[in-house]
């Protein structure tokens, strides 16, 4: 824009002309539809003018006036440009095209073959590739399970490969939560509530259901927002509910607590929830049931016992490392055991956070599994803790790289919201979400209908297994429990392929009981108490091989 007055006026002067010419001919042809709606029309712009040149608010409208909204008009349309018109397939955060095609197709059983060859650089930095055999094997039967529950649960649970991860009525609205149970039970997988409670959407269908239970102890809460161990039996040894989950942290907001504005609050959602209406819900960053690693096993056992002998686990974004390790020393300790612990990476998140929060805070899934993998080995827990990944999972190749981490299965959510779908406008916390996922105007939601979506969540889940099958045959394996780190090789410069063994330090059974200070983990392990997160002594700083 030009500097100068009249340039910066221009649009002004020519909308107040345009209003007086408009006024005139109204008044002289009276009867004109068009005289008076260009009247209006010029008149409201006139208006608007003046008061883009008299407010204070906003220089650029002062010094701008009608002109500067054209700023915020394309600042409006940016988000939209950039994801259909300027990135490429492989530019946009957090999942770009390809990824979301890929969901899509398999969502809607369409045929996701890629034709002409692979559009990644073989020799980017960030290359993956997961060794084949010579020999491969036949295809197996894609429906692999994995036994949960140690010799405390009364009730184990075979859970698939892969699930829908934590996500609560109340951030998803009351469509979204059936379409996902419904295909979690036709595709024999389960569901995780989300810390927001199990909600009459939850029930509707019967598919499995894992119960998170959050710091705010929603569903299973007092008044005073207190865990009540009552309320959570009676819906805990509900027959829907498989497993118990007690969320510690999240990798969208590790160490944050979480808030859902009155606004959004409906009737529904405080009676699942237990909380009053018309006052923000809020779920504050710790537990008050428990504050040491031994007081929360604790914990876990009395959920255990209460829920009639249901395996119970954590949920965790791996921090302090000697966190992780305390909790190993806890169950040593007290030989009280949790069934399973998930780990979630910091580039997971369904759940809207501080930036500094999700880009700055938690591990990422790779560390944050090996963390736990090795805790566990070392320890000899190993055996009898199965472990599950959750962080940016959403097809075939990222199942197999988490297992030959060390997972026992995976979970995911911003996946299976895409394959109900989202289209990723990133509006899932201002309840304008456009697809009716991620909000509760009924006039949202209309557009997600039940019966149409839940096919394509059982859809996307078993083709993904099924392509997991594939490559699990074709490295010359019968089931992905039998991968390995040295079936997973990452590019280290240009002229090297290096497996994941060689990257980072996979440490073996016993470990750290027998010689700690042989492994990086000396120090932490040293500072671990089991009576406290709180380091013993100071420690050095996270460094993973």
């Amino acid at each position: 824009m030009s500097t100068t007055a009249p340039a910066r006026f221009g649009a002004l002067v020519l909308v107040w002309v345009c209003t007086a010419v408009a006024a005139v001919a109204a008044w002289r042809w009276s009867r004109s539809p068009w005289a008076w709606a260009a009247l209006a029309v010029f008149g409201v712009l006139g208006l608007r003018g003046l008061w883009d040149l008299i407010q204070s608010r906003h220089t650029l409208l002062r010094n701008y006036p009608l002109l500067a909204h054209f700023r915020w008009f394309f600042e409006f349309l940016r988000p939209f440009l950039r994801q259909y018109i300027v990135e490429n397939d492989r530019e946009g955060r957090p999942y770009n095209r390809d990824m979301r095609s890929l969901i899509y197709q398999r969502a809607k059983d369409q045929v996701d073959v890629k034709p002409f060859g692979s559009d990644l650089d073989a020799y980017d930095a960030e290359f993956q590739v997961l060794a084949h055999s010579m020999a491969p094997r036949r295809k197996p039967d894609a429906d692999f399970r994995v036994r949960v529950g140690g010799e405390a649960c009364s009730q184990p649970y075979e859970a698939a490969l892969l699930n829908v991860s934590a996500m609560s009525f109340g951030s998803l609205s009351a469509p979204a939560i059936e379409a996902l149970n419904l295909g979690a039970r036709r595709g024999g997988f389960y569901h995780d509530t989300g810390e927001g409670g199990i909600s009459p959407y939850h029930r509707r269908h019967g598919g499995d259901l894992v119960w998170e239970i959050g710091s705010g102890y929603f569903g299973c809460r007092d008044r005073d927002g207190h865990f009540d161990r009552g309320l959570f039996r009676e819906q805990a040894t509900l027959d829907q509910v498989k497993m118990i989950e007690i969320k510690l942290s999240q990798g969208a907001k590790p160490g944050h607590g979480g808030v859902l504005p009155a606004a959004k609050i409906t009737r529904e959602i405080a009676d699942t929830r237990k909380i009053p209406m018309n006052e923000d819900c809020r779920s504050p960053a710790w537990h008050s049931a428990f504050s040491t690693p031994c007081e929360l096993l604790e914990f876990a056992a009395a959920l255990r016992e209460d829920s009639g002998g249901k395996p119970v686990g954590v949920k965790l974004c791996v921090g302090h490392p000697w966190e992780v390790l305390a909790l190993c020393k806890a169950m040593l300790d007290s030989g009280i055991e949790l069934d399973y612990i998930v780990v979630d990476g910091t580039e997971g998140g369904t759940g809207a956070a501080p930036e500094e929060f999700s880009d700055h805070l938690g591990l990422p899934l790779r560390e944050g599994l090996l963390m736990v993998r090795n805790a566990l080995v070392g320890t000899g827990l190993r055996s009898r803790v199965r472990l599950a990944a959750s962080g940016k999972v959403y097809s075939a190749y990222t199942l197999a790289a988490n297992l030959a981490l060390g997972a026992d299965w995976c979970n995911a959510a911003r996946a299976f919201m895409l394959s109900l779908g989202c289209v990723q406008t990133k509006s899932c916390h201002n309840d304008r979400c456009p697809t009716g996922v991620a909000t509760q105007n009924p006039s949202r939601q209309r557009g997600l209908v039940v019966a149409d979506k839940a096919p394509r969540v059982a859809n996307f889940q078993r083709h993904t297994l099924e392509h997991l099958a594939e490559i699990i045959a074709a490295a010359g394996l019968e089931h992905p429990g039998e991968l390995l780190p040295r079936h997973l090789m990452h590019r280290r410069g240009t002229t090297e392929l290096i497996t994941l063994d060689k990257m980072y330090d996979f440490l073996e059974p016993n470990v750290l009981l027998d010689a700690p200070e042989d492994t990086v983990y000396g120090d932490w392990w040293h500072a671990a108490d089991p009576d406290s997160f709180r380091p013993r002594r100071p420690v050095g700083p996270l460094h993973h091989k």
